[in-house]
Order: structure tokens, then C-alpha cells, then sequence
């Protein structure tokens, strides 16, 4: 037998997207279980890119004190370019607004910082080892969500949460959205990445994001204090794809390194084994259609971005505050409403969320696009080192392509602000979860 639950908002996922908007909907009052399908937060190669738009967002919930005692480092430079001629040089120190820097955070502690906030709220519920199965759908509308978790004797126990709005922010892969029958539009990407740590001198003059492109290939090198995290672009096909560099010795990738980001030195050596090495599948996408009666993706399940500018994590920030502050106020009341199980959220409400969403995901979209046609593509399929369009030759290197460059990385298309209140009731430190019912 199910053990049957209720809530108002059942969110399927904890990632960033998930879990900010379990807090701020919480914040507001209205009751939200998040269900997380791991034990913890703790996954290698997530992402970790914290931009000044999500940092002014932390900032306004009262979190940046918090957040600056995580250890982390801020990179203030980024820096492209190939050995003809410098094709960004970006100085985030030199932009408008109160954070300058993006935050290199390890996304468990940023995950745990948003859990520790949100667990003030009496009306946020945190599920973890608990993995969605299916929808509960009745009367032409979804009505909550399946999950199991696993029993004491190593099996599992279903459970049926009730709920007015279910929410998928379980990434690219989401097995609700699959079953819920809204399709992704597959936007292409010509490379994937390996991914990988060389450890990095303390006195290392070199900082910053820094990235190479040579003939055939890219790499990227993100300083994080001890290490460098190292992403090298590979084509997706063909000569130099997955399958074929690993039936290569490793010290073939150490070389290609250490050519196209001198500053590694030797250290490159410490990656002497392909198990050291990490294969990230790039793929960008969008759903034509965000929403269901009584279900809505974001993050990830709405788009899957690429991996150019490590936009991601923010975009999917950005979704949760825009869906709190759209939806915080029908949910409330809907809450109220003792029928509100057999009712069904106005979609057309749910369409605004899309509506307000999408031309951000739109134009970032469109500016990985054209990084991916112009530089990427070109640099992975070049014998020789690869030229870059006249358009971008003539612009290349400047302050003024440098700062749009900045400007798009460090506020993004579209920054959201929050807008929902804090619920009097729901002010008090200390709530604790009440039984399923």
C-alpha cells in the first residue's frame, strides 16, 4: 500500500533550481516538498559557477554573510583567445552593480546554505533517497507525484503525494517530463568535454578563467585555489571523440594540455590516468511547451544549456525566483481552498512562467549557439589554428566586445529580483516538518 501525503507544491529534484524555489515559496508560506532522489548533495562536476546576478539575489534574502564564509575563490578575469590574437579579456571588476566576481562554490555547500535557510519555514519539506516515479493524473490535470523511498529491510516503500502544482527541476534527463509527454526541441552542440583537476601552483601567476583554442581542440582552465579545473572540448564525432582519444595514452591529452595552457607545467603529469579524467555529454535543448494542467518544468528540465559561459546553474536560479514570484500568491490561495485537491491550477498562470522565462533562455540560447558555430566548431575541425569570422576579427580583444562578453556572463539576459514577501507566520527560525499526512 502507497502511504498517501499532501502538500501544495511537490517539486521533484534538489538542485538549484528545485531547491530555491521550495525556499522561496516556503518563505512566502505556501506548503512545498522537495523531493530529492540521492541521499546528499555531494556529485562530482556539478556546476559551481555563482554570477554576480545570483549572488544579488542571495544577497537580498540575507544570505551573503553566510555564503562568504564557504570557502571559495572569485574569479574577477576572463581571458579567450587563440595564438593569433586575444579574443576576450574581461575584467568583471570594472561592471556596474554590488558583486563584480563570480563565485567558484562547490554546489553542495551552495545547496546546503539554501536547505539550512529554508528549513526556518515550517512549510518547507526536504525529501531525500526519494525518487519520482510517475504523475497523478486525474480529471485531465496532474495531481501530485509517486515516489519511493527504500525501507528498512532494503526494499522500498511507494508513496503518493498530493499536490496542486508539481514542479520537475530534475534536469535533462527528467523522467516526469518524459512521461508527462512534453518533448524537448534537441538545438545541437558540436563538442563535448572532458573534465579533469591539475593541481595548481599557490604562487602561480596566472588566475582567472582561461581558456585556449589551438587546432582541433580547446581547453578551458578555471582557478580554484590548489587546483586548476580543467575542461578540454573535444568534437562529437570523428577523429578526437570520445571513443577514440581514450584508445589513446593519457600523456597524448597531457601534451595537448600543457600546449594550449602553457601555465599548467608539469602538473599536467598528475593526470596520468584516463580514470582521472571525466566525459561530460554537451547537449543543448528546449521544450516548445513548459506546462501541463497542474505541472510546470524549469532549469534543465525546461532547457538544457550548454556548458559556454557556465550559464546554467543561474538560468535555473533565475527560473525558480520568476516561477515564486508568479505563482506565490494563486498557490496561497489555493491552499485555503479544502477542495483544492480535486481543483486544477490555472494553466494560463503557468504560462506566464514560460512567457516571462523564455526569452532569456531564448537569447542565451542564440549566444552559445553562435559560440559554438563560429569559435567552437571551427577550432575542433581545424588542422591549422582555426580563423575567426570577420565580424568577430574586427571586434575581438577590444574593451567593448570584452565588456558585452562581461556583461552577459556576470547579469545574464533578464535578471529576476525577488519579489514574493516574507510570510509573518512563516518568520520564525526554527519550524520543523510536520508528518506526511
Amino acid at each position: 500500500m502507497a502511504h498517501t501525503e499532501t502538500t501544495t507544491v511537490a517539486v521533484s529534484g534538489g538542485g538549484p533550481a528545485g531547491i530555491m524555489l521550495g525556499l522561496l515559496l516556503a518563505r512566502a508560506g505556501v506548503d512545498v516538498t522537495v523531493l530529492e532522489k540521492h541521499g546528499d548533495f555531494l556529485r562530482d562536476f556539478r556546476g559551481d559557477t555563482v554570477h554576480p546576478s545570483t549572488l544579488q539575489l542571495m544577497a537580498q534574502l540575507g544570505l551573503m554573510d553566510e555564503l562568504e564564509r564557504i570557502p571559495h575563490r572569485k574569479l574577477t578575469t576572463v581571458t579567450i583567445g587563440n595564438p593569433e590574437q586575444t579574443i576576450v579579456a574581461a575584467d568583471l571588476a570594472e561592471l556596474p552593480g554590488a558583486y563584480r566576481h563570480i563565485a567558484m562554490i562547490p554546489q553542495w555547500d551552495f545547496l546546503d546554505l539554501l536547505v539550512r535557510r529554508a528549513r526556518r519555514y515550517p512549510g518547507f519539506h526536504l525529501r531525500m533517497n526519494a525518487r519520482a516515479t510517475s504523475l497523478i493524473e486525474e480529471g485531465g490535470g496532474v495531481r501530485g507525484v509517486r515516489y519511493t523511498t527504500a525501507d528498512a529491510d532494503g526494499g522500498t516503500e511507494e508513496h503518493e503525494l498530493r499536490a496542486v502544482l508539481t514542479v520537475s527541476a530534475d534536469g535533462r534527463h527528467s523522467e516526469l517530463r518524459r512521461l508527462s509527454g512534453l518533448l524537448p526541441r534537441e538545438l545541437g552542440a558540436p563538442m563535448d568535454v572532458l573534465w579533469l583537476r591539475v593541481p595548481r601552483a599557490a604562487d602561480g601567476a596566472t588566475s582567472g578563467l582561461n581558456g585556449r583554442l589551438g587546432a582541433g581542440a580547446m581547453a578551458v582552465a578555471i582557478d580554484r585555489g590548489d587546483y586548476w579545473q580543467c575542461a578540454y572540448l573535444i568534437p562529437k564525432a570523428g577523429a578526437g571523440a570520445s571513443a577514440d582519444i581514450r584508445d589513446r595514452p593519457v600523456t597524448e591529452l597531457q601534451e595537448r594540455l600543457r600546449e594550449l595552457l602553457p601555465f599548467l607545467g608539469d602538473a599536467v603529469r598528475e593526470v596520468d590516468d584516463w580514470s582521472k579524467v571525466a566525459f561530460l555529454k554537451v547537449g543543448v535543448d528546449r521544450l516548445t511547451r513548459w506546462y501541463r494542467p497542474g505541472y510546470l518544468c524549469i532549469g534543465d528540465a525546461a532547457h538544457t544549456m550548454s556548458p559556454v559561459g557556465g550559464i546554467g546553474i543561474n538560468l535555473a536560479v533565475q527560473d525558480a525566483v520568476a516561477a515564486a514570484n508568479l505563482l506565490a500568491g494563486p498557490l496561497l490561495r489555493a491552499q485555503d481552498d479544502p477542495d483544492r485537491f480535486a481543483r486544477t491550477l490555472n494553466p494560463a498562470l503557468l504560462a506566464r512562467v514560460q512567457r516571462r522565462r523564455l526569452p532569456a533562455t531564448v537569447g542565451t540560447q542564440l549566444f552559445q549557439q553562435l559560440v559554438q558555430r563560429q569559435i567552437l566548431a571551427r577550432a575542433l575541425s581545424a588542422e591549422e589554428h582555426p580563423s575567426l569570422p570577420l565580424p568577430l576579427r574586427l571586434t575581438a580583444g577590444t574593451r567593448a566586445w570584452s565588456r558585452v562578453v562581461g556583461r552577459v556572463l556576470s547579469r545574464g539576459i533578464r535578471p529576476e529580483t525577488i519579489t514574493t514577501p516574507e510570510a509573518p507566520a512563516a518568520a520564525a527560525p526554527g519550524g520543523t516538518a510536520p508528518a506526511p499526512a
